[in-house]
């Protein structure tokens, strides 16, 4: 045993040193990148337009000028986002010291909504074959139009910026404002002829070849570029940014607040399992975290917070689905309304949502288990306690849940609800002894009472 524990220390120990020695390494490491010859930097963004795509930019910005980059290309294709990390993205380029190229490709792509801004304030704006853009009329989350004084109120200040974007780059104001107007949307050659996009490249070995001679006005002053055959460097996420991605998604999101609540609600219900509560907050943390890049709903995290308690309740206290039904519902509604905004709505935000599917089968999942939770409870009720709760009289027991007068207790390694005999309070942790059984439902008293004692 003495040997084992050597052995762990000393492995604790070489734990400790790899970590500091890869720590002390990581940021050299880190730093050793290519040399400063000329070249383009290259990156993708895709999806939702939200803060993890607004500090990926920030972080190529950043890397481009430190690197000496020639250029830095995004390749975009996106449906929308937020509109706080649109402006945000569109004030980065438009003060990037390094020329910027957004092109929006592959073929089939498109730089909607606010796509739409962030392609505008490059540069260079460029466009494959078979893409398209606009349509960033102001819509809300549910993609359902606007009460119209809240419209007006958001088209407005939309129309304005994407103007202003237009005057800085010199580019067709009209054609791009009727994109926030009217919703037009144009196809690479119609963007094209109208002054919207500045070229139409095939990929990126085309793209540089075009670019080459032009000039672009950058923040540290105009800049004319030397890109034909220009070396090409790609620039990914880290892995800090692929998992605020993975967790941003609706649907995982919803899962890790379903989660995170139940465990919470049962660890409360049942101190000292540590295993759920830990869990519990781990995933109510990270949901957090993942819904700060959504349009989150807060009545809706409430609702499935709400289900998750309703649920335990139900199993604890026997609410013989009443609970159980409440528990449903909540969990559904919530799940609905999440990501739905009411009022002043993100005008550059698709519509985000939890699947129906993955809604389905949770309500189904927890509906068919608080069913036979209840068919139990029901049973017992009907035919009268079992023969194993009948030998639970008499026996001693724990108090896990403070008996105010109805609580829980633990009684030969199982929870069982259980009420007081005299109606008085019992802690949690202190010893009792079961008097009786209803069902499922134990009626107890205080071991330490010598009255009660005596009696028995």
């Amino acid at each position: 045993m003495t040997q084992r524990l050597r052995m762990v220390r000393i492995s604790l120990v070489f734990l400790f040193i790899g970590m500091l020695v890869t720590g002390m390494l990581g940021p050299v490491l880190a730093g050793a990148r290519q040399p400063n010859s000329s070249h383009a930097l290259v990156m993708t963004v895709d999806g939702i337009i939200n803060p993890v795509k607004e500090g990926f930019i920030s972080r190529a910005i950043d890397r481009a000028e430190e690197d000496g980059a020639e250029l830095l290309v995004i390749q975009l294709d996106t449906p929308g986002g937020l509109l706080s990390s649109t402006r945000e993205i569109v004030e980065l380029l438009l003060e990037s010291p390094v020329p910027v190229a957004v092109f929006v490709s592959p073929k089939g792509a498109r730089a909607g909504s606010a796509g739409t801004f962030i392609t505008a304030a490059a540069n260079f704006a460029v466009m494959a074959s078979g893409t398209n853009i606009g349509a960033a009329t102001p819509i809300s989350s549910t993609g359902q139009d606007l009460e119209v004084t809240l419209a007006s109120k958001i088209e407005n200040d939309a129309a304005a910026l994407i103007r202003s974007i237009a005057q800085t780059r010199g580019r067709n104001q009209d054609k791009l404002e009727e994109t926030v107007r009217s919703a037009a949307s144009y196809s690479a050659q119609e963007a094209l002829a109208d002054n919207v996009v500045d070229l139409i490249a095939d990929n990126l070995e085309d793209l540089l070849a075009k670019l080459d001679g032009l000039t672009a006005d950058t923040s540290v002053g105009i800049v004319e570029l030397q890109t034909r055959g220009l070396e090409r460097r790609p620039f990914s996420k880290n892995i800090l940014e692929h998992f605020l991605e993975f967790i941003s998604d609706p649907n995982v999101s919803f899962i890790l607040l379903t989660v995170g609540g139940l465990g919470i609600v049962v660890e409360m219900f049942n101190p000292g399992l540590i295993a759920a509560g830990v869990v519990g907050v781990i995933c109510l943390l990270l949901a957090f975290l993942a819904v700060g890049n959504l349009p989150v709903n807060w009545a809706g995290v409430v609702f499935v917070i709400l289900a998750t308690v309703l649920t335990v309740l139900e199993i604890v206290v026997a609410g013989f689905g009443i609970l159980g039904v409440g528990a449903v519902v909540s969990l559904i509604v919530g799940g609905l309304i999440l990501f739905t905004q009411f009022g002043d709505a993100s005008p550059t935000m698709p519509t985000i949502e939890v699947s129906r599917w993955l809604l389905s089968s949770t309500g189904g999942v927890v509906a068919l288990a608080l069913a036979y939770v209840v068919g139990l409870a029901y049973q017992s009720r009907k035919q009268g306690p079992p023969e194993k709760a009948l030998a639970l009289a008499g026996m001693q027991g724990t108090v896990t849940g403070e008996l105010t007068p109805r609580g829980v207790v633990l009684v030969g390694n199982e929870t069982w609800t259980a009420i007081s005999e005299d109606d008085s309070v019992i802690s949690i942790g202190e010893p009792v002894e079961v008097r009786s059984v209803n069902g499922l439902v134990l009626t107890v008293f205080r071991q330490s009472d010598p009255d009660m004692e005596n009696n028995s």
